[in-house]
């Protein structure tokens, strides 16, 4: 039986969606098949091996659990273990695989991938240039341009950059627009804005979660997703769409949807969604995906597909858009986990 490290927490804003994604991978992984090691980061960083009931990840009271001990990753890379300090001692587990549950920044973006290529234990997902190239949405915009698709314009400012310079450099853009982070998830620090007068506090806000922004104009229409399975190779679900009823499909949108709705299929010709996924398809490849990935496009109101952003570990909770997709394909959690583990282990 393969012993399967699943990694859940982490340093990031993310921390809590990557608790629920974590409860669904492990309550639906095939027990028959993996032996299951939980690695909990908490919100500070510090590592953990943690032998406890599930529901009290859920309820982010895994840490106070007795059964968690200090652990790392050994980087000996002829070890290939989770070391755990127990009793002043230190034991190690054989680990055949890596399945990081984590989202943002430390988790999403190519530092654990880093560690884990390290440690050479085999990565379930994206590796580290692909993970650090989606996290940063505008090199992953110039690199899928270059490859002829359509982007959204935008501009990228550091932290540097003073306010009088931001707003000089995007009086050419056209309004509305968004101001992102560039290296997060989750919708966290994106702001909408109709005129100038807000463009001060959206940019604030974006900075409070990264130390470089994107403001981009808007693509007016909707978003779709496509989410995707393999490496060379590759299974792709069916494209949902995003049905928004407010301004964009924030924070509280993607995890309650109190106000909009996920099409799955998308409301599009069936000639229509295969463009799509054949252009996601692309994307994934271009940007050095692995393993399992979601593309998300915009579709125009004259119908033209840009380009996005790629979520190299989406999420897996209930109503997430990753297996909702696939398994309108017929691949219900299980098996997606399934796949993307021996994928891994091939």
């Amino acid at each position: 039986m393969k012993v399967i490290g699943i990694m859940f927490g982490g340093k990031s804003p993310e921390y809590n969606v990557s608790l629920e994604s974590a409860c669904a991978v492990i309550e639906n992984i095939d027990r028959t098949r993996y032996k299951v090691v939980l690695i909990g980061i908490t919100e500070k960083g510090s590592w953990y091996y943690y032998n406890g009931e599930i529901n009290k990840i859920r309820n982010n009271q895994w840490m106070n659990d007795k059964s968690c001990q200090k652990a790392y990753l050994s980087c000996d890379a002829q070890d290939s273990s989770l070391m755990v300090i127990e009793n002043q001692r230190i034991r190690s587990i054989q680990l055949d695989a890596i399945f990081p549950v984590l989202h943002g920044s430390n988790g999403e973006d190519g530092t654990v991938q880093g560690l884990i290529a390290l440690s050479n234990i085999p990565l379930i997902g994206c590796g580290i240039l692909a993970s650090s190239l989606c996290m940063d949405k505008y090199r992953s915009h110039c690199l899928v341009e270059h490859a002829g698709i359509r982007v959204t314009k935008g501009i990228v400012f550091s932290h540097l950059n003073s306010f009088e310079n931001i707003l000089k450099q995007t009086i050419e853009l056209k309004y509305p627009l968004f101001i992102k982070p560039l290296r997060a998830g989750s919708s966290f620090g994106i702001s909408k804005i109709k005129t100038s007068d807000e463009l001060y506090k959206a940019v604030t806000e974006a900075f409070n979660y990264d130390t470089k922004i994107l403001i981009e104009e808007e693509v007016k229409g909707f978003e779709v997703g496509c989410a995707i399975l393999g490496d060379e190779k590759l299974i792709i679900g069916e494209i949902d769409e995003i049905e928004c009823n407010q301004n964009f499909f924030n924070f509280t949108e993607k995890y309650t949807l109190e106000t909009s709705k996920i099409h799955i299929p998308a409301r599009l010709s069936i000639e229509k969604r295969q463009e799509i996924k054949e252009l996601c398809a692309s994307v994934y490849h271009i940007l050095g995906c692995q393993g399992f990935a979601r593309v998300d496009c915009f579709i125009s109101e004259d119908n033209e597909i840009y380009f996005n952003e790629v979520n190299t570990i989406p999420g897996f909770t209930a109503h997430s858009r990753f297996p909702s997709m696939m398994k309108a394909i017929g691949l219900d959690l299980t098996e997606v986990i399934t796949i993307a583990i021996e994928g891994t282990l091939k």
